[in-house]
């Protein structure tokens, strides 16, 4: 999943970066808040993390242009300010979640888990797509009889389809949601995970569209 993290402490924003890319998440970084609303207009990311205190524009001044732009990716603000009405504002505006710093990765993580999970509908950290099963928490992937634990960009992509059955996806399309900014990937790289990802289980766990890119059926 991509995400943006919208933090101008470098040092947080560096930790964040570090340990998500473990959990399969590829993070786009920006570090004031007109360049937030500019990144959330011409990208899809999964979820937006926001810090409050932002150059440019104040993380609220951010929240509110966003959701007044139709946009309705998760957003968890992630920030010191914990007065009642920074907390009250921030979640009237829109945001999903409000987080407080310091935080613990892992906690961070359920968050983003379960407004993600929310979004689509879902009740549990699983993603069901026809014969595929996917859980969040683990990376681990059931299809038919059997289950495995994926890389984390293996999983990445996966999820991508798992989360939209039945639509056929192209390699920009799926490239431009697993992959960030300045990360340098083969031509092939779609083709190479979807190998892998094949091998582990069956040809038919992402199924081919000729000219027209990847689905996973729907049930």
């Amino acid at each position: 999943m991509r995400v943006l993290l919208v933090e101008d402490d470098r040092m947080i924003a560096r930790a964040l970066m570090k340990g998500m890319d473990r959990h399969a998440l590829s993070v786009d970084w920006v570090t004031d808040g007109k360049a937030a609303v500019e990144a959330v207009g011409l990208a899809e990311y999964g979820v937006v993390l926001l810090d409050l205190g932002l150059p440019q524009l104040d993380g609220i001044e951010v929240l509110e242009r966003i959701r007044n732009a139709g946009k309705e990716v998760p957003i968890l603000i992630l920030t010191a300010r914990d007065d009642l009405k920074s907390r009250v504002t921030g979640l009237d505006l829109g945001a999903d979640d409000y987080v407080l710093k310091p935080f613990e990765l892992e906690e961070l993580l359920a968050r983003i888990r379960a407004v993600v999970r929310r979004k689509a509908g879902h009740s549990q950290s699983r993603i069901q797509a026809g014969e595929v099963m996917l859980d969040l928490a683990t990376h681990t992937v059931t299809f038919r009889e059997a289950s495995d634990v994926l890389s984390a960009r293996e999983f990445a992509l996966l999820r991508v389809l798992a989360e939209r059955p039945g639509l056929i996806l192209s390699r920009s399309q799926l490239e431009e949601r697993i992959y960030g900014w300045g990360e340098e990937t083969e031509s092939n790289a779609v083709e190479v995970l979807i190998h892998y990802i094949r091998k582990r289980f069956h040809k038919d766990i992402i199924r081919n569209v000729r000219g027209a890119g990847w689905m996973i059926p729907r049930a």
